[in-house]
């Protein structure tokens, strides 16, 4: 499992993308334990962004005893989920597109989802990792 991908995951189902240390501990321990398919997926979705930092690269912010997700690190997150579109030709890495995470700093605003669209995703995260748990 990629820790610092596992990281945005969570911050990224809570209202405001902010966590208490608690809650990210007991939600860490949830996807850890759920079993190969969550492991996998953190370390694909890792793969695709090059020496992924989430402090240094501010995608993550430590804030009164939690930590919180970026606009940066939600773009850097689109980024990682995105299926490569068909037309794209594979690349092997030389001479490859800039990093996911200055791609993500241009974003336009536009690409962003919204409000509601966001608070719903973090329901039905939050929903699913309940069911896991249960």
């Amino acid at each position: 499992m990629n820790f610092q991908v596992t990281v945005l995951k969570i911050l990224v189902s809570y209202p405001d993308g902010f966590a208490v240390m608690a809650d990210l501990k007991r939600d860490m321990a949830i996807l850890a334990t759920s079993g190969r398919d969550w492991a996998e997926r953190t370390k694909r979705l890792a793969a695709r962004v090059a020496d992924l930092d989430i402090f240094s690269q501010a995608l993550v912010e430590r804030l009164n005893g939690g930590w919180r997700i970026t606009e940066k690190g939600r773009a850097v997150l689109e980024l990682m989920e995105a299926r490569p579109s068909k037309t794209e030709p594979e690349r092997d890495g030389v001479g490859a597109e800039p990093s996911i995470t200055a791609q993500a700093a241009r974003l336009p605003v536009s690409t962003r989802l919204t409000g509601d669209q966001r608070r719903q995703r973090r329901r039905a995260a939050r929903e699913r990792a309940r069911a896991k748990a249960s």
